[in-house]
């Protein structure tokens, strides 16, 4: 058996591979996340966008398009009620990633309730204080992801090892990775597995207006800014006219992701600020998420055979 579908994350995932689709708003729902279960990594239903109803819903729908499993992300800050909570115990979830806010809040219930709990982390600190709290993994967030970051930046691989040497926890890397090369890279540093954002986002499955997908396309690894760092929320996001407004402002509060859906879904790149990460650069074609999960595990394993073949 290849030693990728032995590790630890995909263990406990009970996927073919060790390929995690991150939690996006709006995005990350049933069109999307049963792409990626069905193509053999691990969807993830996003909760962020505070619409719960909706949410719920597409939840219960992964049923009827998959039967590979799959998680749901819990924005510990963002999260109106209890009733997400409740909903996956209810659906019987597995497995759950936890982000924005402290993990400890629920970590309790969710585990008694025999689920596997991991949580998102872009610092040092803020992964030993999970794992205090219990927490059966962590999502390794640097600073070259899409969407909602730490103003502090600190890149995905010294923040790996940073937090390798502290623990020896499960961790997936998040942040630039779109292949195999980037995946390679992360496992060296210490990661066990992987999430994609950016690079699904732009896939054929992914549910945004062909404007933003194109936008990804059209950019290069400068394609970005980190906005609002003197504040809260503190994101990154593509260089638009929008963007480069609030970028020479400094400063952004919440009213200007009101138009976040006329973006994604009717392609107005001028609404509200186009979330996407560093990886953009990296991203020149729209594939299927089979495409690109295949071709990302082919090329991993091909990067690390090319490899055993140094030493000195």
């Amino acid at each position: 058996m290849n030693k990728l579908n032995m590790n630890r994350i995909t263990q406990i995932l009970k996927s073919k591979y060790p390929i995690i689709q991150a939690p996006m708003g709006w995005i990350a729902r049933s069109q999307l996340a049963s792409a990626v279960s069905n193509a053999g990594g691990f969807g993830v239903i996003e909760t962020s966008s505070g619409e719960t109803e909706m949410c719920k819903t597409e939840i219960r729908a992964m049923a009827d398009l998959t039967n590979k499993p799959f998680g749901v992300n819990l924005p510990i800050l963002f999260l109106q009620d209890e009733s997400m909570i409740n909903l996956v115990i209810e659906e019987n979830i597995k497995f759950v990633t936890t982000s924005a806010g402290d993990p400890a809040k629920y970590i309790h219930v969710l585990k008694d309730a025999g689920i596997t709990v991991f949580h998102a982390v872009p610092s040092l600190a803020g992964a030993l204080k999970a794992v205090k709290a219990g927490v059966d993994g962590l999502v390794v967030e640097g600073t070259e992801g899409g969407g909602f970051k730490s103003p502090e930046e600190v890149g995905l691989y010294v923040l790996l090892q940073s937090i390798r040497r502290h623990t020896d926890i499960p961790m997936i890397a998040a942040g630039g990775i779109v292949d195999g090369i980037g995946m390679a890279a992360a496992f060296a540093a210490g990661a066990e597995g992987i999430q994609m954002g950016t690079r699904f986002v732009s896939s054929q499955e992914s549910p945004v207006h062909d404007n933003f997908k194109q936008a990804i396309l059209n950019s290069d690894e400068q394609g970005t800014y980190i906005l609002n760092k003197k504040s809260k929320p503190c994101i990154r996001a593509l260089k638009t006219e929008f963007t480069k407004e609030i970028y020479d402002k400094g400063l952004m509060d919440m009213s200007s992701m009101i138009g976040i859906k006329d973006l994604y879904f009717n392609g107005d790149m001028n609404a509200a600020p186009a979330l996407a990460g560093q990886s953009i650069g990296l991203i020149n074609e729209i594939k299927s998420v089979d495409t690109i999960i295949t071709e990302t595990i082919n090329q991993f394993n091909e990067v690390c055979k090319n490899m055993s073949s140094h030493s000195f």
